[in-house]
């Protein structure tokens, strides 16, 4: 394996200083390293290095919908985006209920060699909210799940979201809930408000997430059990778990980052490229979300990396799929909304992308500082560059980018994963 001296990085956007990387490790920190006689040398002048990001929330696809995503393609995207561990979502093709479909999403993952790939596993048999599935199975496989979610469904009956929380306890696990109370949101296009009535598109109430959280997050404080709240969007909700920590109460929470950027007068222009579950919400949500993550209440950022084929958005909005990509772009979204204008430090990203949702997965190779004998999972980053978003030019095998044609700033220069490049120079190194 080639070792590497990566000279002048700006660790966590501080201080300058080398790395020696080699034999899948960080080797060395420190200024004016020794260059080993077989490494090789990056010059990161300007650059910042970060511990290899987290996703917590991603949607591969495989099995079922390669159409759209394999895990293969989707591990290129998070590669190019920085991330070198993906969460997998269970809403494939069989569903990820079983020790069986959970291993072979894992092993893909390993196949492919981009990101490591952790499965999650679906709460319920099927995605159907009816019966539990084979959780303890899914814990017990190969894949080792930790983290468990219907993310597309809500557990909605209360009963058996109370016997999962309860169940996973056993195993130190998690519940993630797609918080919609699907009562209230029934055929619903946008976010509820005065623009969806002038848009005669049926609106999305706020109170239909809040709902949920609010609940949950009781039901947890009873059980004593582990809650992540999935795709949190409104101000109610950052209200509702701000007020949940502060009793002390074992619930996180993720944003997405077209959450933290984008906002529901999109939607007036009818493509459903802004089309998402939960929807893009008020100019108020997207403030209390940003300052939900800055202060701490919001855990981590979780891109909800949903990629779909060209017929299943290019279509009118009320028949288009619900949900967005974003691997490639989270990095560049989070610098936008939360570095450049002063919300976060580098420091923080850190700590929001990598270090929180890695703990939360349970993922103890990835969100590590980047220290002597930690595994050599990390990003160059060049934050003064800008790049428009081109929908071609992305890894993955969809274009439903809701970024198209913007400007945004950083550039990934670089990725390691276990000490090995897969982007240099800002490209996929195959």
């Amino acid at each position: 394996m080639t070792a590497y001296l990566i000279t002048g990085a700006k660790i966590l956007g501080g201080d300058a200083a080398d790395l020696l990387v080699g034999n899948g490790e960080i080797l060395a920190v420190g200024t004016d390293l020794d260059k080993p006689r077989d490494a090789e040398t990056i010059d990161a002048a300007g650059l910042i290095a970060l511990p290899g990001l987290v996703d917590l929330h991603t949607h591969l696809r495989e099995p079922g919908r390669e159409d759209a995503e394999t895990v293969l393609t989707g591990t290129r995207s998070a590669a190019a985006g920085g991330f070198t561990a993906v969460f997998a979502m269970a809403n494939t093709d069989p569903v990820a209920d079983t020790a069986g479909v959970v291993e072979q999403v894992w092993r893909l993952g390993r196949d492919a060699g981009y990101a490591d790939v952790y499965p999650i596993g679906a709460v319920t048999v099927g995605r159907k909210g009816t019966q539990l599935a084979e959780l303890g199975a899914m814990a017990d496989s190969a894949a080792r799940v930790r983290v468990f979610s219907d993310d597309g469904d809500c557990v909605w009956d209360a009963a058996l979201m109370r016997r999962a929380l309860e169940y996973v306890k056993a195993f130190d696990g998690t519940i993630a809930q797609h918080a919609q109370e699907p009562r209230l949101t029934q055929g619903a296009q946008m976010n509820e408000g005065a623009l969806s009535g002038v848009l005669g598109l049926t609106g999305w109430p706020s109170v239909a997430e809040e709902a949920i959280i609010a609940r949950d997050i009781l039901l947890n404080a009873h059980v004593g059990s582990k809650l992540h709240i999935c795709h949190l969007s409104t101000k109610g909700s950052v209200e509702i778990v701000r007020a949940a920590k502060k009793r002390g109460l074992e619930v996180t929470a993720e944003v997405t980052p077209h959450h933290l950027l984008l906002t529901e007068d999109l939607a007036a222009s009818y493509n459903p490229v802004y089309k998402v579950n939960p929807p893009l919400r008020t100019k108020a949500d997207v403030e209390a979300v940003r300052e939900g993550l800055a202060d701490g209440t919001i855990d981590i950022v979780a891109t909800d990396h949903a990629p779909h084929p060209v017929e299943d958005k290019d279509c009118e909005w009320s028949a288009a799929a619900f949900g967005m990509t974003g691997l490639e772009t989270a990095l560049s979204v989070v610098q936008h909304a939360m570095v450049d204008t002063g919300l976060l430090t580098w420091a923080e990203v850190a700590d929001r992308m990598s270090y929180r949702p890695a703990a939360i997965g349970q993922a103890a190779d990835h969100g590590r500082p980047l220290e002597a004998g930690a595994p050599a999972n990390l990003v160059l980053v060049d934050p003064s560059a800008e790049r428009t978003v081109v929908p071609e030019q992305t890894a993955s095998l969809s274009r439903n980018t809701p970024y198209v044609g913007m400007t945004l700033p950083g550039q990934v220069v670089a990725t390691f994963l276990r000490g090995t490049p897969t982007v240099l120079d800002g490209k996929l190194t195959r």
